[in-house]
């Protein structure tokens, strides 16, 4: 079978959810798909470009699929495409300008505020008259609002969606709505945001969308970790060290910095991107793939972390960080931090799982190391040359490697690090990995929330970190200053190193050119 039938056979399989009431009734309604600030950032570079994408790959039929962008910029239908069209076409897309032009005509604007009747009566106006144009069978239709914008205004652009723009009935149709990160600052906030948007609508309709649960590695997690037999015995304290997962980028806030020092890096990355990593790699087996099943697993693990140690923080701010006008010339944010977690269960007790994120260092990856113990009785006295390694490089140069030990070539009985490498690049040559957006909007439509948080999930999230960001926030923490473009503060890696975490010397992992 080919992967356009299976994708076409899976999503025929997938109907809509609870609220639709009949999950046996097909999903034969037009598709509305509502992206609401449209005029922002996050709507231009990801949300249209990736519908972009589904567009050019079949997942949008045109005769049954209209996008309209809505937001309290007064632009015209033009003026938005016109916006949008430099950002469709990149170094993936080869896309001819037709294809372009035809995406761009599906596309309508409606300006309105977020807390008025007016706008979204007119908006939902709109949408009506877009299904009944498609003969569309009352109440079949299936309406995704995509909200682009600040959580501050969740609520409000809720309430209207809720009381102007639902669709009318259940036969076979569905509403659902997908909200971006930051879900809150911390646990209260969080859980009042929840219970906000939680009166409303009901958790099958709501997709809390972490981009990287939609990453191609990411996904592989489960596929791993469950389907080859050699990882089953070997995934436990008894053979594993330490597991580090790391967020690296090589340049500063570049003029977010008004927006990053309201969050700082852990509620920027640690508590959303790499918890969920952390998740993945330490849950148990579901009982099956199912969303629900998966998910669960998810929450076990969360609720098994311990309490944070404060000595098992790291916290650092690259020097010129407070240089930004936007940021307060005391700010006590991190732009960088150490985080050791540790998981009080049978499998991982007694492995720290350190967390790490930064801005303004030496290079740019997300991976994932997991270091195994030595091996005993080290008969090539080659220890020093570094631990086994399985390294999951999520982003750039998507790759799995198994660093390992093996003979220098020659006559002499010498030992030197290595690898097993499959890099995505040289292995899957031709193939087209999908942007994470991409696939989180395509299991939305499909109604799949296995990528996406769950609210007691998000909680339990929540519950590790706020005591330790509340210390920050009252200063009772202070981040150490580091150079841009170093690995940041020293401390960091004595942390690391007192955890156990053993770093290789005189190897580095070279990508492989085609």
């Amino acid at each position: 079978m080919g992967s356009g039938e299976w994708c076409l056979q899976k999503r025929d399989s997938l109907r809509s959810d609870s609220f639709s009431g009949n999950e046996n009734v097909p999903e034969t309604g037009c598709l509305s798909i509502i992206v609401l600030g449209a005029s922002g950032d996050l709507a231009k570079k990801k949300t249209f470009p990736a519908l972009f994408h589904l567009y050019c790959q079949g997942f949008l039929p045109p005769d049954e699929v209209h996008i309209f962008g809505y937001a309290r910029t007064k632009i015209s239908d033009d003026d938005l495409r016109n916006r949008i069209r430099g950002y469709l076409v990149n170094d993936r897309s080869a896309s001819p300008s037709e294809d372009v032009s035809k995406f761009l005509q599906l596309i309508q604007y409606v300006s309105g505020s977020y807390d008025g009747a007016q706008g979204f009566q007119l908006l939902d106006k709109e949408i009506t008259k877009h299904e009944i144009s498609k003969s569309s069978q009352e109440g079949s239709s299936r309406r995704l609002f995509y909200l682009a914008l600040p959580p501050s205004v969740y609520p409000s652009v809720c309430r209207m969606i809720r009381k102007y723009c639902m669709n009318k009935s259940d036969l076979g149709g569905w509403t659902r709505i997908v909200v971006e990160k930051p879900f809150g600052k911390d646990l209260d906030s969080a859980e009042q945001l929840s219970s906000q948007i939680g009166e409303l609508f009901d958790e099958p309709q709501i997709y809390r969308i972490d981009h990287y649960l939609g990453k191609e590695l990411v996904q592989n997690l489960l596929v791993l970790r469950f389907a080859n037999r050699f990882f089953l015995p070997l995934w436990n304290r008894d053979n594993i060290d330490n597991v580090q997962i790391v967020f690296r980028e090589d340049f500063g806030t570049e003029g977010r910095g008004g927006y990053f020092d309201e969050y700082g890096i852990i509620r920027d990355i640690i508590q959303n991107h790499l918890l969920q990593v952390l998740c993945l790699v330490a849950m148990e087996k579901p009982v099956s793939l199912k969303p629900e099943h998966i998910r669960d697993e998810k929450v076990k693990v969360l609720q098994s972390v311990l309490p944070i140690k404060d000595e098992e923080v790291v916290l650092g701010q690259y020097e010129g960080y407070r240089d930004d006008p936007t940021v307060p010339n005391h700010s006590n944010t991190p732009t960088f931090a150490t985080v050791i977690l540790r998981i009080h269960n049978e499998r991982w007790e007694g492995v720290p799982f350190i967390l790490k994120a930064g801005k303004a260092l030496n290079s740019r990856k997300a991976e994932i190391r997991v270091q195994f113990k030595d091996v005993p009785g080290d008969i090539f006295k080659c220890q020093k040359q570094g631990r086994n390694e399985f390294v999951i490089r999520l982003q750039p140069s998507e790759a799995m490697y198994m660093k390992l030990t093996v003979k220098q070539p020659g006559l002499e009985m010498s030992t030197v690090q290595s690898e097993l490498d499959l890099s995505y690049r040289q292995r899957y040559q031709g193939v087209t990995i999908p942007e994470a957006y991409e696939r989180l909007i395509l299991d939305t439509i499909r109604g799949d929330q296995q990528h996406f948080v769950r609210r007691d999930e998000l909680k339990a999230a929540w519950e590790i970190f706020t005591p330790l960001l509340h210390r920050i926030d009252n200063g009772e923490m202070k981040p150490i200053p580091y150079r841009t473009g170093s690995r940041g503060p020293a401390e960091a890696d004595e942390l690391s190193a007192k955890a156990g975490y053993v770093q290789t010397h005189g190897y580095i992992w070279i990508p492989p050119t085609l």
